[in-house]
């Protein structure tokens, strides 16, 4: 299993980002995903999950500006990101996870990490 993800960089608040994950040895699309965010100092918290089913869900500090996507074609998913804060600083990584719910809830069950990707905001 592998997960690889692309299209960090640095970009200037309120401007947007869309970050791809491409997976290996798996279907994403009877998988359940997410994204993850490791900001400088901080703990690795989830901030987009979507279920083998389709359901998303999203932290609260990017609901309304994070989109998680799934695309069967590529077998992986994206994660656009719109209205960037300095606060969204941080990398961000790929996550193939048991249940979207239950890692938000307990902050566990990923089964595979991708070696992640820097998304810096800043003027």
């Amino acid at each position: 299993v592998q997960l690889v993800e692309s299209g960090g960089g640095l970009v200037q608040p309120e401007n947007s980002l869309r970050l791809s994950c491409a997976a290996s040895g798996f279907t994403v699309g009877s998988s359940a995903m997410a994204w993850y965010r490791q900001a400088p100092g901080k703990e690795r918290e989830l901030v987009a999950g979507i279920s083998s089913g389709g359901v998303t869900y999203y932290a609260d500090s990017v609901k309304g500006r994070f989109t998680i996507s799934r695309d069967n074609a590529k077998n992986g998913i994206d994660l656009q990101m719109q209205r960037l804060k300095p606060d969204d600083t941080g990398v961000y990584y790929c996550a193939k996870v048991e249940d979207v719910v239950y890692a938000l809830r307990t902050g566990r069950g990923v089964e595979y990490w991708g070696q992640g990707t820097q998304v810096t905001v800043s003027s």
